[in-house]
């Protein structure tokens, strides 16, 4: 098989990790995604994932609750976290080494997006990068 790409940046809606349920992370999803990923890993094609926070909390529906429009942009951000979190479990269930990285700093959860360094560690791949 030739490969097209060296390097893809994947983005998940985070609503997909609800699955059939009406809310929040069905474990089926994580294991899913996780298992797609590693195939295309085990192609040897670099792959950074983004993931949304829809399934936990959207920042457009808050204005309707009087919650400010930046207020909650940072509420769906920190939902975006605990998706990224949840993704990066299921991904070292199957055997990957990742990182996570956010542009909003939470030292004990993820590394501070710095481009260079984020590419670094795709260029690095030692083992399974994510």
């Amino acid at each position: 098989m030739t490969i097209k790409y060296k390097r893809i940046l994947l983005k998940l809606s985070g609503e997909s990790l609800m699955g059939a349920q009406g809310f929040g992370i069905e474990a089926s999803m994580l294991k899913q995604y996780a298992q797609q990923i590693k195939s295309v890993i085990d192609l040897g094609v670099e792959v950074a994932v983004v993931i949304g926070g829809g399934n936990i909390f959207r920042g457009l529906q808050a204005e309707k609750s009087g919650i400010e429009r930046v207020q909650g942009d940072y509420m769906g951000m920190l939902a975006t976290i605990i998706n990224g979190m949840a993704l990066q479990s299921g991904l070292e269930e199957a055997g990957m080494y990742t990182r996570l990285i956010s542009a909003i700093e939470m030292k004990e959860i993820a590394e501070p997006y710095i481009r260079r360094r984020a590419i670094r560690h795709l260029e690095k791949r030692q083992g399974r990068y994510i």
